[in-house]
């Protein structure tokens, strides 16, 4: 499969070779990996609807927009740039409620997001590309991007019986996402078809800006998911977790006690949201009966990194207390969105120690913290409000 990854960036240097004044295309006869973005930057209720695809059709149009397969094979941050930079987001006006409509561009718009494999589409744009790309905490990259002047799709576009079921029968927007999830569709699918306004009531459809979109999928995943847990026995033995992924290293501490969750992130000098020469770092918490606000500290890296650990006790049927430090480093030096975050913190729930003693767990944290990242979180421990509520509050159990 690393071959794939080698032929596609491969064949991206030579069409921008080919290419060289990029910004003088106007057509394209490509395929759409399928991806669509609806971006959040005019006055709502306005957005702009995105078809992205590549210069030229490809092959392998998959790989432009697949992130868990970029996080298996170990992809580097240059070669998801690469990728996600050659791509061209056409784009056009619209508003979140035009969803329900039968107006042209959007009913093209929500048959590539729906669609299970890529789509051959024909573009024309009104005007010269631009080639500025912006980076963004929750977003991937996007590409360049000029406006939509004519689209039409040239191929058959093959939806998922599920997908159709769920985007035609009269059911709310979470309840379509938990089908859908259930039925094995991952999260970024599910934040795709969400975007496009094909979810929910009639009445309700609408577009949802891709950065919501995605916070909005992992939220309400987790939460279908903790309903489950927090009915479930605590975990037996306290356990850590750790592991890195382009640049973005993890601490999980799982303590036997009933649902919370904090989350400190750490941004050192030099990483993709730290200019600065001073360490920056933000938190968020939630006990046992969650959040009523949004986490505005942590933001999307929030709902991402608690999607996956959810997910891991939930495998074991089982609830536990959950302390992660997150620490971005220099090699983290371009912002890649917040996927990076979700599967970084997959990779580091493969690497398991499990402990007797809770103290001790804490004290390999902090060595491993020292040894392998170069950092001291004793601070952190001290500053920490689920291990200070741990420190305070009595057990039921005590009081017997």
């Amino acid at each position: 499969m690393s071959d794939i990854k080698f032929e596609v960036i491969k064949k991206i240097s030579e069409l921008k070779f080919r290419y060289r004044d990029l910004g003088n295309i106007s057509k394209l006869d490509s395929n759409s990996p399928p991806s669509v973005f609806v971006g959040s930057k005019l006055k709502y209720p306005l957005v702009n609807v995105g078809i992205l695809s590549p210069l030229e059709r490809e092959e392998n149009a998959w790989i432009y927009d697949d992130a868990k397969y970029w996080a298996g094979n170990n992809f580097q941050i240059n070669d998801v740039l690469k990728l996600r930079d050659s791509l061209i987001n056409s784009k056009f006006q619209s508003s979140v409620h035009d969803s329900r409509t039968s107006k042209k561009f959007i009913e093209l718009a929500q048959e590539i997001a729906i669609a299970s494999k890529p789509v051959d589409v024909e573009i024309e744009l009104k005007n010269k590309l631009n080639l500025e790309n912006k980076k963004d905490k929750v977003l991937m990259p996007h590409g360049m991007h000029g406006n939509l002047k004519e689209a039409k799709i040239t191929s058959n576009v093959k939806v998922h019986q599920k997908v159709d079921y769920v985007i035609n029968d009269e059911i709310k927007s979470s309840e379509g996402l938990e089908i859908l999830y259930k039925n094995n569709f991952s999260e970024y699918t599910l934040s795709k078809i969400l975007s496009v306004g094909v979810l929910g009531l009639k009445k309700n459809k609408r577009l949802v800006p891709t950065r919501w979109s995605i916070t909005a999928t992992d939220d309400t995943l987790g939460k279908l998911l903790l309903k489950k847990i927090k009915d479930s026995p605590v975990i037996e033995n306290p356990e850590l977790f750790y592991g890195e992924f382009l640049g973005n290293q993890y601490l999980i501490m799982l303590f036997p006690d009933v649902w919370s969750y904090e989350l400190f992130e750490l941004y050192f000098p030099g990483s993709s949201w730290n200019p600065s020469d001073e360490i920056k770092a933000s938190t968020d918490y939630e006990n046992f009966y969650g959040r009523k606000e949004y986490a505005f500290a942590t933001a999307g890296g929030y709902y991402a990194s608690r999607l996956p650990i959810i997910e891991y006790l939930n495998s074991l049927k089982r609830q536990a207390s959950v302390l992660v430090i997150r620490i971005e480093t220099p090699s983290y030096w371009a912002g890649l969105g917040v996927w990076v975050v979700r599967e970084s913190v997959r990779k580091a729930l493969s690497n398991k120690m499990k402990f007797s003693d809770e103290n001790e767990m804490k004290e390999s944290a902090k060595k491993i913290s020292k040894i392998k990242y170069n950092f001291d979180n004793s601070e952190i421990m001290k500053k920490s409000i689920l291990l200070n509520q741990k420190k305070s509050q009595k057990k039921l159990g005590e009081w017997f």
